[in-house]
């Protein structure tokens, strides 16, 4: 199997106890290369300079007064970001602790951008050298938001929002970018361009370019896989097993818990747990359910242990999928909150 996701810094990155994660001053160095700090032809001196330090030194601290006397506005502001993030990542005890802590407190306030490089990272590194590709395209939509498009026979499409937003209009992205454009072409014209069972290897060659669409309808194997991926998650980060499967509703008189993976899913879950109308409009955009179950119900909250946990995930009015993998990690109904 291909060494996926390369460009993520994965490799870059050390490994600690128990399987945990540390970055490294490689790995910080890789930051500095990025468009947002990279000096640029008219960069000033105290930009260089400060440039230098931490390519030397990513560790090094920094006096607030050295970045007041960095010339460009914006560049002082994306110093201050990245060492504010730099500063957690180095602070913590793993990145997956880092990760955890962004989601404390009164929010996140780091650049979204990091924050999906950070899960991509971690999911790269739960996934293993030994990935499923369809698991590994599913394990995409938890850090790339994604564009949902019905067809006329009712296949429930999801594709890399960013690339249908670039290809979609000119035509470049093929029959893929239609569907998402105008919604209406039927799945035979799009063999090519979706990952399945059949042709699940061509991920291996196309991987970093987020051009593979799949179907999220229930009994295919993309569902399936993602199941896989949120079962690896929570093991990876909480410690305990669970078994995640795809339900056509909630059936359950004593529903007790549950959590929306995005948050059009919680919204409507919370609303339909409150027994407030939800308008068919609403319910249309809810796009899976599933059911977890602890495998041992000791590591649940004793109030509720052996009681299913309900999940959704939605689209919004755009079609827009944006699944916040958090969620699995900060609320569920653990005996040992995390």
């Amino acid at each position: 199997m291909p060494d996926f996701w390369r460009s993520c810094g994965y490799r870059l990155l050390a490994q600690g106890p128990q399987r945990t994660l540390r970055a490294t001053d490689d790995f910080l160095r890789s930051f500095l290369a990025r468009p947002e700090l990279a000096p640029v032809p008219d960069s000033g001196p105290a930009e260089l300079a400060l440039h230098d330090v931490l390519m030397a030194a990513p560790c090094a601290s920094v006096e607030a007064a050295r970045i007041e006397a960095v010339e460009d506005a914006d560049a002082r502001e994306n110093y201050r970001i990245w060492l504010r993030f730099r500063d957690r990542l180095v602070a913590a005890d793993s990145l997956e602790a880092a990760y955890l802590e962004l989601f404390r407190g009164e929010g996140v306030d780091v650049p979204p951008l990091f924050v999906s490089q950070l899960t991509q990272i971690l999911l790269r590194h739960v996934l293993g050298d030994d990935a499923d590709p369809l698991v590994a395209r599913a394990a995409e939509m938890l850090f790339r938001p994604q564009k949902i498009a019905v067809t006329d026979d009712g296949a429930v499409m999801a594709a890399d929002e960013a690339t249908v937003e670039i290809y979609a209009e000119s035509g470049g992205f093929g029959s893929l970018g239609e569907l998402l454009a105008r919604n209406r072409t039927p799945l035979r014209t799009l063999d090519l361009d979706v990952l399945d069972d059949a042709n699940a290897a061509l991920y291996w060659e196309r991987d970093e370019r987020h051009d593979l669409s799949v179907s999220l309808n229930r009994g295919r194997p993309a569902i399936a896989a993602l199941t896989r991926v949120m079962q690896a998650w929570i093991a990876h980060f909480v410690g305990v097993d669970v078994a995640i499967r795809v339900e056509r509703e909630i059936d359950d008189a004593q529903w007790s818990w549950h959590v929306g993976l995005d948050a059009e899913a919680s919204a409507i879950l919370n609303d339909l747990y409150n027994r407030q109308p939800v308008d068919d409009a609403r319910m249309r955009r809810l796009l899976c359910l599933f059911r977890l179950d602890f495998l041992d119900p000791s590591d649940m909250r004793a109030a509720i242990a052996g009681r299913p946990v309900w999940l959704a995930m939605a689209m919004d009015e755009r079609n827009r999928l944006k699944l916040k993998p958090q969620n699995l990690l900060m609320n569920l109904p653990l005996a040992r909150p995390q």
